[in-house]
């Protein structure tokens, strides 16, 4: 027994070493770098060890924005991306002839670079001096007067920003959906018909409950996605995110560390761990809270 130990031990060897050099040594590193005040990246050195470096980020007016709107975009586009990615998932799982070939179609955005795809939004909805944009057409055409969504109002903004995540999220939970949806027991539909069940009774008392693991763990990996948004804002807005007023707290840990305010890695990184306990807090809550509903 104790030999078949010794060996699972060395076959895990190689997987324990790349993720303790890859992910926990960098944890560390990050955690003493958000301690050290005024730290020199070139000399490597610092003048301090200490709290200052939380509080700079904490009354930084850019990191507030950023939380703000990363929060935003958490907000909304969870929810609506879940909503609308469930509805389309019950449409197709109804539809029998060519449903291969619906499900590939609503999955096309997935596998298309996010860059391609911002491009392409930026071109529908920015005005420019030959013209206001397809978006803006259509607003005029119902009586509407144009927009400037990409250089415009913080809401146009943070419109587009949310109507793109939604967008490109939402590929990805329809194929999850759909999957689980068609694994439900068809017995269990079947002795609903006979007894006369409302189709709406079937979907809360049958669908609902058997997709609901899925359901939650869409919801778990989507509020952890929009917190790591940034590349996203980037297709959309440029890389000055912060002259934009649409940066996110990961495009403010990039600025800290690359970006024109680059060169400090102690506010990146205490931004970073700031991000990283918000994830916790929340990821926690919603696992608490799918266990409830399971039990």
């Amino acid at each position: 027994m104790e030999g078949r130990n010794w060996k699972a031990w060395l076959y895990l060897l190689p997987a324990i070493a790349f993720l303790g050099v890859f992910m926990v040594y960098p944890l560390v590193d990050v955690f003493v770098y958000s301690f050290e005040e005024g730290y020199n990246s070139a000399s490597q050195s610092f003048f301090g060890v200490g709290g200052y470096n939380y509080s700079y980020v904490l009354h930084d007016p850019y990191f507030l924005q950023a939380v703000k709107n990363t929060f935003i975009l958490v907000i909304i586009t969870v929810p609506v991306s879940t909503g609308i990615a469930l509805l389309i998932s019950l449409g197709l799982n109804s539809i029998k002839p060519l449903r291969e070939l619906y499900q590939t179609v609503y999955f096309l955005p997935y596998v298309t670079n996010t860059l391609a795809v911002g491009l392409v939004f930026m071109i529908l909805f920015k005005k420019t001096a030959y013209s206001d944009g397809l978006v803006n057409l259509l607003i005029n055409a119902f009586g509407g007067q144009s927009v400037d969504f990409i250089d415009g109002p913080y809401w146009a903004k943070m419109f587009v920003m949310c109507f793109y995540t939604v967008w490109v999220v939402m590929p990805f939970k329809i194929l999850i959906l759909t999957s689980a949806l068609a694994s439900v027991p068809q017995d269990y539909y079947n002795a609903a018909k006979i007894d006369g069940t409302s189709r709406f009774r079937i979907f809360t008392r049958i669908t609902l409950p058997m997709i609901s693991p899925m359901i939650f763990y869409l919801v778990i990996t989507g509020f952890i996605g929009a917190f790591k948004a940034y590349s996203d804002e980037v297709a959309l807005f440029g890389t000055d995110l912060n002259a934009a007023g649409m940066n996110t707290i990961v495009g403010y840990v990039y600025d800290m560390l690359y970006g024109d305010s680059g060169g400090y890695p102690s506010y990146a990184s205490a931004a970073a761990l700031i991000l990283f306990a918000i994830v916790l807090t929340i990821t926690v809550i919603n696992l608490t809270i799918s266990r409830r509903s399971s039990n």
